[in-house]
């Protein structure tokens, strides 16, 4: 394993994802999420809808890292249109600036200059995890897998924190699902070389409108 995925992986690597949720605040208010049975329900839909689709792209602009400006703004664009709420694409656009902000200081590459040209500034969080998986020599699939498991982190840590699960059972949850995770990590980079308009497109439809909803609350432990 290349050294630079564990740091991409680590939790404490500064995107400022410890901020969200992911989804996990709208589905426990709302009793979706109550107990680690359903939350490793919550955890699994995720992975097969938008995490899917997440790795995906990540996966494809990884092994696209040096493609033209009109590629990029290709898979922004299909990225964009399979995310159906405002709130989450303007999430995405945040977690990419905070990103890319990281890659550029530790592993420096003329690319970032060339994306961020491109798409105006507002580069997607997957399509910069590509990006930055790709300066720090890694693969596709190493793409894909960080980004679920920034994912899986993501759902898992804000339960403990939201309902008080004991972390060492969330642990053992989150291992369990270790073949899930890799499995379609596998699926994301396999397809890592399609036309963008071709690349995976499994919505989540509910947690575009629990998105939404969480906007319009007066008081929130995560921005989303």
């Amino acid at each position: 394993m290349h050294a630079a995925v564990l740091l991409l992986a680590d939790g404490r690597l500064p995107t400022g994802g410890h901020a969200h949720s992911s989804g996990t605040e709208s589905a426990v208010a709302i009793g979706d999420v109550i107990d680690l049975p359903t939350l490793r329900t919550h955890v699994r839909r995720r992975l097969a809808t938008t995490g899917l689709v997440d790795a995906a792209f990540a996966a494809a602009a990884c092994a696209q890292a040096d493609g033209t400006a009109v590629r990029w703004r290709a898979l922004a664009a299909e990225l964009m249109a399979r995310t159906g709420s405002p709130k989450l694409r303007e999430v995405s656009i945040t977690l990419g600036r905070q990103l890319l902000r990281t890659g550029r200081r530790a592993w420096p590459s003329p690319r970032y200059d060339v994306v961020h040209d491109a798409l105006g500034g507002a580069v997607p969080q997957p399509l910069v995890m590509g990006l930055v998986v790709a300066a720090a020599g890694c693969s596709p699939a190493d793409a894909a897998l960080v980004e679920l498991h920034h994912l899986v982190g993501s759902l898992t840590t804000a339960a403990v924190r939201l309902l008080g699960l004991d972390p060492f059972d969330v642990a053992a949850l989150s291992a369990s699902l270790a073949p899930e995770i890799e499995a379609w990590a596998a699926t994301a980079a396999n397809t890592c070389d399609a036309d963008p308009s071709s690349l995976p497109g499994d919505v989540d439809l509910v947690t575009d409108v629990l998105a939404e909803h969480h906007t319009t609350w007066e008081v929130r432990l995560f921005a989303s």
